[in-house]
């Protein structure tokens, strides 16, 4: 979502956008570049008609690396841009920064533009970039078809990274379907929605530590009660949600299931047998 933004942000400036950087995920610790997952000639191709991107920044700009901007306040580095800021923000108070220094860095960038009132063309940006510009590198892509054609393979119905049904149209003995689910009940997540799992006080205390610890405050504490924000859908199932939602999609209690998920939140709260 964020490398989409990017690519939106660029636009609205009318600027060049280097190749962003991919910051180290506290949680999952994954040091990966763009480039060890993305093929970026692909980014850049694809793209070429909407904004201008390069792999660096041009000479007279190489000073302007991660490590100028983590050794102390820069004028060049935006860290106010808020959460879901719009376009009319960016051209406010990024572009004269721009136009004044002829580079701008925005850090943290991480849910930094608005979704409603974008001009269309802006939203078909953000598609276009998601659905043709991200294009896996080579290694990427034949570890997932290694992964996809075993789990095709398998007689099981399986759970284990987002929710969809495949079928590659081989035999009628169950083989090639599989069901596909993302836990995502980390300690993160359950901080970060702000939501009530039913662990009592010692939940409470456990998350609000953790979210001041991870989140370092930028979660706010949310106006809705937590009836209303599970009507909502801002929280995450539970693992007990999950098994419900299962078993009312028809899967029986012999599935074999495949957690693609980092530390599932379970020190406070307390999971009943499923039958």
């Amino acid at each position: 979502m964020g490398l989409c933004d990017a690519v939106a942000v660029a636009k609205i400036l009318n600027a060049t956008l280097v190749v962003p950087h991919l910051d180290l995920n506290p949680v999952w610790q994954d040091s990966s570049s763009f480039s060890d997952i993305f093929d970026v000639d692909h980014f850049i191709n694809v793209l070429s008609n909407e904004v201008k991107i390069v792999k660096e920044p041009p000479n007279e700009y190489s000073w302007s690396t991660r490590e100028y901007y983590a050794t102390g306040i820069r004028p060049t580095r935006i860290k106010t841009a808020p959460v879901h800021a719009s376009a009319q923000w960016y051209q406010d108070n990024v572009l004269p920064v721009l136009q004044s220094y002829g580079i701008v860095a925005i850090a943290p960038f991480s849910h930094r533009l608005a979704f409603d009132q974008l001009p269309i063309d802006l939203q078909r940006l953000r598609c276009k970039v998601n659905f043709e510009a991200l294009a896996f590198v080579r290694d990427v892509k034949v570890l997932g078809e290694l992964i996809v054609n075993r789990l095709r393979k398998t007689k099981h119905q399986v759970l284990g990274s987002e929710l969809r049904v495949n079928n590659d149209g081989s035999g009628n003995d169950g083989s090639g379907k599989y069901v596909v689910l993302h836990l995502r009940f980390d300690k993160d997540m359950a901080a970060h929605s702000d939501c009530d799992f039913g662990g009592g006080k010692a939940e409470k205390l456990a998350l609000a530590k953790y979210r001041q610890v991870l989140w370092q405050g930028r979660v706010l504490n949310s106006q809705f009660t937590d009836d209303e924000l599970r009507s909502q859908g801002r929280c995450p199932l539970t693992p007990e949600e999950i098994g419900l939602l299962l078993s009312a999609l028809g899967f029986s209690n012999s599935t074999r299931l495949y957690l693609a998920s980092h530390k599932v939140f379970l020190e406070i709260f307390s999971c009943r047998t499923l039958e």
